[in-house]
């Protein structure tokens, strides 16, 4: 029955960049998911992935990479990535400020622009 439970959660998992885990290989931060209250299921995120796939789905959504964006552009995509979470991340603001070929403090400046306008 556990399997039917695994079978059915993969499309969810490999959406989410998430790994299977063995139950006795897991690790204190993976997330354990029960199957008629029995531990089933370890599943491990992959948050260097997912900030990863959040910047590459910005970037396809905005027809450009990052880094050939005008300094408007590189806001929108800012406010698109922090309404997707990607700024919850660690090291998030570093990446993505390497990725549009700009300092740290000129993301913080546009979050902070963001923020305040809401």
């Amino acid at each position: 029955m556990a399997e039917e439970f695994v079978t059915a959660l993969k499309p969810l998992i490999d959406a989410i960049g998430a790994t299977v885990v063995p139950l006795d290989d897991r690790a204190d931060t993976d997330l354990v998911l029960d199957w008629e209250g029995k531990p089933a299921i370890a599943i491990r995120l992959d948050f260097e992935d997912t900030l990863s796939g959040i910047i590459a789905a910005a970037e396809q959504e905005l027809g450009k990479q990052f880094g050939d964006l005008d300094r408007t552009e590189k806001q929108a995509a800012v406010r698109l990535l922090d309404s997707r979470g990607a700024f919850v991340l660690r090291r998030s603001i570093d990446e993505v400020a390497e990725a549009m070929g700009v300092s740290r403090i000129t993301i913080y400046n546009y979050l902070n622009a963001i923020r305040e306008a809401t």
